[in-house]
């Protein structure tokens, strides 16, 4: 049976603004943490709310079926409206062909799409003397207008609508200009979806279109036969691929032979086409509406969807808080039957004019509360966030329920409100709510004891609310509010914040490069450096990944128990930590939990058996991905296509991660973790693990590509950014995630000396930091992006002003190992020093104060001034006085005296 989640909508629901008062107080905060099973509650994140309302309700009998008839007025104390998504799979085509250009030797590749979406050709090369399967970025002149560089390998292209269509013909469509005498052997290409995120593949593989004799292998090859002979296409036309090749012999001076030289060949078009399946999305709604009956005091449920097939309702009561599912006393409304003694079907009725369905529901007094499921159909099933809906039912001893008092104290301006959509009212009143919350919290802790242990609680208290907060009020905006700074009165540097998030004054330091792994001794010269480090300021280390892995950098695990790699062995390693932690550094290990490289193949040949300690077997693969055969469930998130994306929804999977990463903090001596490729898998599996291992400090890496119009990145990124942050706050805020978004601002702006991108259109930091910097881990450059492989490097010779912003700025700064053993050095560890002994945080508090062409200035908690870029700045005159304190190329920070 497949369960549909509401996990990712459910918070876009309609409240009334009143409140209900239930049987009994609760006792805990009203936000609700939605990964645990033991809430009270389950409407999208918090208390019911109620409302008196006056209506009729005439609920007939039918047949031996009673329900309360009565022509009093009932009061409506609840209604709620919950979005329903469920996927549609809608049939389509790939259309590939390859013409004859206008010059001799000359070739036009036409890809095109029949079905709607917002389409992307991800596309690259191989040239004849390549090796292997890797791809090649294509030569500039091939490029198509709007083309996206996609690290060092490949080129994303948008699909152009067509306006004109023909019949059973594409919709979308892009030719690319293959260029003569290039030496290119073959073109591969991927068609993304970027509205679903959906990849399409040939076979589980890229499309592979050969313009060589040679690169015709494999079964993803198009527009060709093995034999690179005849091929008639699919519509019954002929079409041919011919290629003559002739073989030369030479001799060198010396009189010996040399090999075939470069076969010349004779290209003719081709046209494909190929079946794909696209899931799209299909919204319905849910609304639930409760009344009661002043007369009979009876519960008068009301459930109503817009979907126009069958819905049954799989119900039941609970008479306590326990929630457990109990059969109510009849009567039953109609074409209700019982599901083996523990709960109700009830099929529910069509509306008049066929749009929808409904059914009354009517309950005792004694009832607590109305619990139920939807069902489709065999196969489809709708709960409400990974639970059961679950609609608290009103006390009949507290007549007439109250309306709830305002959210805030003191006096309101009712103009602006009555113009403020409902979502803003909604958000504006749980922020209110949040922070009576704390107050009340820190003014019973500070009763009892103004410790610093009580402050410490405080503090993790607001990072808990703030979490669960922003889960609830994600509406129709698609931000979040940001998060109040913490005064510094509020917390000291050795004050815990909260578990995965460290103290707040945390500086990070990558303690590997991609070639870390060569000397086979990294770990004992890392030994050597850790005083080294220390005395920097750096107070956390990324390690390397620990594991026995196909490649020597570590990021394809294979036997995860296997702690000797080619970074060191195991007692080395230990040693490592042992002398990081001596030094006052806490360490993190690299977890790669995305994927796993196999041991053994299948019988058909795929590489899908895990062997050592942890022997999965290809049911802890997913099934859609498209290379190894999983029989797992499907993917919650991208796939990672050099290895098998393991399935984190199978419990046996969780339960061993979890063992292996509380093994590796006991036996190693990890504080913890750099998560690795979790665009892969759902952030609600990390909070599983995070809760499991209890880190003092964990960040993943969501990286995804930006947005760019005509090849030019757009200067709002806020869906960029929202993403990283749906990821955190998937996680229950249990971890961070680094800010590629400010990392990618910090690009185009130093590099085209535009730094009015420096500010969003609120005059917040434009990344992650700007809305979540407790959660923001900043850096310009690590392993991926700089190093030797250079995926992304950060503009050359700009590397001070990056380190300038990110080790000012709130968030927590991480550092790259090679520009800490470079020139850098010196004027690194001065920022280091600056913001260690000005204490600014994670959570410091940014006022910009200039951005304009040349020149970006902020002020940060008052205590320290920046600018970067070649424009003039200088603090503002006033009760502070200002002393320049770092000065380089393009920057310079002052602090107060």
């Amino acid at each position: 049976m497949a369960t549909v989640s509401l996990e990712p909508i459910v918070h876009r629901t309609r409240r009334d603004s009143s409140t209900f008062r239930g049987r009994k107080q609760r006792q805990s905060a009203s936000f609700l943490d939605f990964g645990k099973s033991n809430r009270r509650l389950c409407n999208g994140g918090r208390l019911f709310s109620f409302r008196p309302r006056a209506g009729v309700v005439r609920a007939s009998s039918n047949g031996a079926t009673a329900v309360v008839e009565a022509d009093e007025i009932v009061d409506v104390c609840f209604k709620e409206s919950y979005p329903l998504r469920r996927t549609d799979a809608v049939e389509g085509k790939i259309f590939i062909r390859l013409d004859s250009g206008k010059d001799e030797g000359a070739w036009q590749l036409t890809v095109g799409c029949s079905l709607p979406g917002k389409w992307i050709l991800h596309w690259g090369v191989n040239y004849e003397e390549d090796v292997g399967s890797e791809w090649d970025q294509p030569p500039v002149e091939m490029r198509p207008p709007e083309s996206v560089i996609v690290k060092d390998y490949a080129i994303e292209t948008p699909l152009k609508k067509l306006s004109s269509v023909a019949k059973e013909g594409p919709l979308y469509e892009l030719t690319v200009n293959v260029i003569p005498n290039s030496g290119i052997a073959a073109i591969n290409f991927v068609l993304k979806d970027e509205e679903t995120g959906a990849w399409y593949q040939h076979r589980g593989r890229d499309f592979k279109v050969p313009l060589v004799a040679s690169a015709v292998e494999g079964s993803n090859i198009v527009g060709a036969s093995k034999r690179f002979d005849i091929w008639a296409g699919p519509l019954g036309q002929l079409s041919n691929i011919l290629q003559k090749t002739e073989v030369t012999d030479s001799t060198t001076e010396g009189g010996q032979s040399v090999d075939t030289k470069r076969r010349a060949r004779q290209l003719e078009g081709f046209y494909e086409e190929h079946s794909i399946v696209k899931e799209s999305y299909v919204d319905n709604s849910l609304t639930v509406s409760v009344r009661e009956c002043p007369q009979t005091f009876k519960h008068l449920v009301q459930v109503e969807t817009d979907y126009t097939g069958d819905v049954v309702v799989h119900w039941g009561v609970c008479r306590d808080d326990t929630r457990s599912w109990k059969l109510p006393e009849g009567p039953y409304p109609p074409n209700t039957t019982p599901f083996k003694k523990k709960a109700l079907r009830t099929l529910l009725q069509p509306k008049e004019g066929g749009n929808g369905s409904s059914g009354l529901f009517t309950l005792n007094a004694d009832v607590m509360g109305f619990i139920f499921v939807l069902k489709l159909n065999e196969n489809t099933w709708f709960r409400c966030m990974g639970n059961d809906f679950f609609v608290p039912l009103p006390s009949s001893e507290k007549k007439p329920l109250q309306a709830k008092p305002d959210w805030s104290e003191g006096p309101k301006d009712t103009s602006s409100e009555a113009t403020m959509p409902e979502p803003a009212r909604f958000t504006d009143g749980i922020i209110n709510e949040i922070r009576n919350l704390v107050t009340d919290i820190a003014s019973e802790k500070i009763r009892q004891a103004k410790t610093k242990e009580a402050q410490e609680s405080i503090l993790q208290e607001i990072e808990k609310l703030a979490a669960e907060a922003y889960s609830i009020f994600r509406t129709s905006t698609p931000t979040l509010v940001e998060e109040d700074a913490v005064l510094e009165s509020e917390a000291d540097q050795t004050a815990k914040i909260c578990s995965g998030t460290g103290t707040g004054y945390e500086i990070v330091c990558q303690g590997f490069n991609w070639e870390s792994h060569k000397s086979g001794k990294w770990y004992l010269e890392l030994k050597q450096k850790a005083a080294e480090l220390s005395s920097l300021g750096f107070t956390v280390m990324w390690l390397p990944p620990p594991t026995e892995s196909v490649s020597p950098e570590g990021y394809m695990p294979k036997d995860l128990y296997n702690l000797n790699s080619r970074y060191g062995t195991i007692d080395e390693l230990k040693d490592l930590v042992k002398r990081l932690h001596e030094v006052g550094i806490k360490v993190l290990g690299d977890a790669v939990l995305n994927h796993r490289c196999a041991h053994f193949q299948n019988k058909n040949g795929v590489w899908n058996i895990f062997g050592g300690r942890l022997n999965w077997d290809d049911r802890a693969i997913v099934a859609d991905d498209p290379h190894f055969q999983g029989r797992g469930n499907k993917s919650s998130g991208d796939c990672f296509h050099a290895a098998p994306n393991i399935d984190h929804s199978q419990d046996f999977v969780r339960k061993d991660i979890k063992e292996w990463m509380c093994w590796l903090r006991k036996e190693v001596g990890y504080d913890g973790w750099r998560l690795d490729f979790v665009r892969g898998f759902w952030g609600g599996y990390v909070k599983d693990y995070m809760d499991a291992s209890e880190p003092y400090f964990a960040v993943g890496e969501y990286w995804d590509s930006l947005s760019y119009t005509y090849g030019a990145m757009d200067h709002n990124q806020d869906a960029h950014r929202q993403r990283i942050v749906d990821w955190i706050n998937a996680t229950g805020g249990t971890a961070g995630a680094f800010d590629v978004t400010t990392k990618g601002i910090l690009h185009a702006a130093l590099e085209k000396c535009e730094y009015w991108r420096l500010s969003d259109e609120k005059g917040k930091p434009p990344g992650v930091l700007g809305w979540w910097p407790s959660r923001a881990v900043t850096f310009i450059e690590n392993h991926d992006t700089g190093s030797t492989q250079g995926h992304w490097r950060f503009p050359g010779g700009k590397e001070m002003q990056g380190y300038a912003y990110i080790l000012t700025h709130p968030g927590t700064p991480a550092v790259f190992y090679d520009h800490i053993f470079s020139n850098y050095q010196s004027e690194i560890g001065k920022l280091i020093s600056l913001r260690n002994r000005k204490k600014i945080h994670c959570r410091s508090v940014v006022k910009i104060t200039k951005t304009e062409r040349d020149v970006y200035a902020a002020i940060i908690d008052e205590k320290v001034a920046m600018k970067i870029g070649p424009g003039h700045y200088e603090p503002p005159n006033g009760p502070q006085k200002w002393n320049l304190s770092i000065e380089g190329r393009d920057y310079k920070v002052w602090e107060t005296s």
